[in-house]
């Protein structure tokens, strides 16, 4: 009996490439499990952009299902469809039959990526980032370098002052334009690769920096380490640790992400925490599903479910396990008025919405205000809105128009993407408003009172 055959599959004999790899990968337990009953379709910001039902979970799962089963080729349209989707998975909370959406549209890309013909420029692009940029912590410090370099000698003053910015697209020079300060020097750089809890440690736990955080926003990662000390942590910050492997993931490059997978899994094994903390919600959602990654690996499965049962976010860890460090009142008479976007990964795979919502209420002279549709994508979504430029910036737009009635200082989230496409939305389209968008862990040490 052929792999197929035990799987349920359809026994067809495809013609097109393609669809012969989709009957491969796919899993079609999942296809099946589908009821069409709708309830994605509201979750969806495809769909509610668009209104079209091949723009939704529903629709896409169908176009699966009908390339597989043979009754439609997956062509161009097929293919555009599948990356237009966000990859945010707010169709698994509301779908009543549990389908793993995250995972047949992974599954989906890496099929249409094994096929895809690129041009040279993108072909070279991908090299770039998937094969020599994330996997590689030293390209990664010289690119900090670099980019801080560019930010403090005058260079990026000079590119704007004679117009060499307009030779690249416009989506990218907006992004250019709001990019933090970044550096060369990491966490680890910063403070070592161990630091002990302040008083009786609660428990031992090793920190994810990850690859773009640890460049653009080694601040955060430092103050990261700095709250979880506080709470009563001991944190070990591996050396070896690697990329988490989610926008190789989220591309279609999957072997790349396990082999990623497999560094991490070894690194943070041998160290034997109780916990591994993450504070992007984008790295944790696929930290927290190595186990599915690597469940065909005979040498990690069960390695890889050791690590994916021991990763949290920081702010669960820290309402959930650590003592609440107390935070500081401001001076001002009136209380600073905070909101909040959600991180998909972080509210959809880690179920992790409660948290971040309870520690800004613990906050003194601060008022909290929930913004409406602060679980709906904002748009940014690994490189979506990279690739993506003209369905992320409606998505954003939305997005401000529902920041703008919160009246809120600062708008606050959990994920280094979605904090960029804040910061662009509020520079974009609330440039009056007096409004700074913040990663979380930021706010909060901003405002702890330290322990002597």
């Amino acid at each position: 009996m052929d792999n197929a055959s035990k799987l349920g599959k359809p026994n067809i004999e495809h013609k097109n490439r393609l669809a012969r790899t989709l009957l491969e990968k796919l899993d079609y337990d999942q296809l099946t499990n589908c009821m069409r009953c709708g309830f994605c379709l509201p979750a969806c910001p495809t769909f509610k952009e668009t209104g079209m039902e091949p723009a939704s979970p529903r629709g896409r799962i169908a176009m699966m299902k009908a390339a597989v089963d043979g009754l439609m080729e997956p062509d161009q349209q097929f293919q555009d469809q599948m990356n237009l989707c966000l990859g945010c998975r707010a169709c698994e909370p509301a779908c009543p039959a549990d389908v793993k959406y995250g995972q047949l549209i992974e599954q989906t890309k890496e099929a249409i990526e094994q096929h895809a013909s690129h041009s040279l420029p993108v072909k070279l692009m991908r090299k770039t980032l998937f094969k020599a940029l994330f996997p590689k912590r030293g390209n990664l410090k010289l690119l900090g370098h670099s980019l801080a370099l560019y930010q403090k000698s005058g260079m990026q003053s000079l590119a704007h002052k004679t117009g060499a910015m307009k030779l690249f697209p416009k989506h990218l020079r907006e992004m250019e334009g709001i990019l933090p300060p970044a550096s060369g020097k990491g966490v680890v750089e910063r403070l070592g690769t161990f630091v002990p809890a302040k008083g009786e440690a609660i428990a031992r736990v090793a920190m994810f920096r990850g690859c773009i955080m640890d460049v653009m926003f080694a601040d955060t990662n430092v103050n990261t380490v700095e709250l979880l000390t506080e709470a009563g942590f001991d944190v070990y910050i591996p050396q070896e640790q690697v990329c988490c492997g989610a926008l190789h993931a989220h591309s279609g490059e999957m072997e790349d992400a396990r082999s990623l997978a497999a560094i991490n899994i070894d690194t943070f094994k041998s160290l034997g925490v109780d916990y591994i903390v993450s504070n992007a919600g984008g790295c944790g959602a696929l930290l927290i599903e190595y186990d599915h990654l690597m469940q065909e690996d005979q040498q990690y499965a069960e390695a890889a479910k050791w690590f994916a049962s021991r990763v949290i976010d920081i702010s669960t860890l820290l309402v959930e396990k650590g003592r609440l460090p107390q935070f500081a009142e401001r001076s001002s008479a009136e209380p600073v008025k905070v909101t909040y976007q959600d991180s998909c990964h972080l509210r959809n795979v880690m179920k992790g919405s409660s948290a971040p919502r309870v520690l800004m209420k613990q906050v003194a002279g601060t008022e909290f205000i929930e913004m409406k549709e602060a679980d709906r994508c904002c748009g940014s979504a690994g490189v979506y809105n990279v690739v993506q430029p003209e369905m992320a910036g409606s998505i954003l737009e939305h997005k401000m128009e529902h920041a703008a009635q919160t009246s809120a200082s600062y708008m606050l989230t959990s994920n280094p993407g979605c904090l960029l496409q804040m910061k662009l939305g509020i520079d974009k389209h609330l440039p009056s408003e007096p409004m700074k968008a913040m990663h979380i862990v930021d706010f909060l040490h901003e405002r702890m009172l330290f322990s002597k």
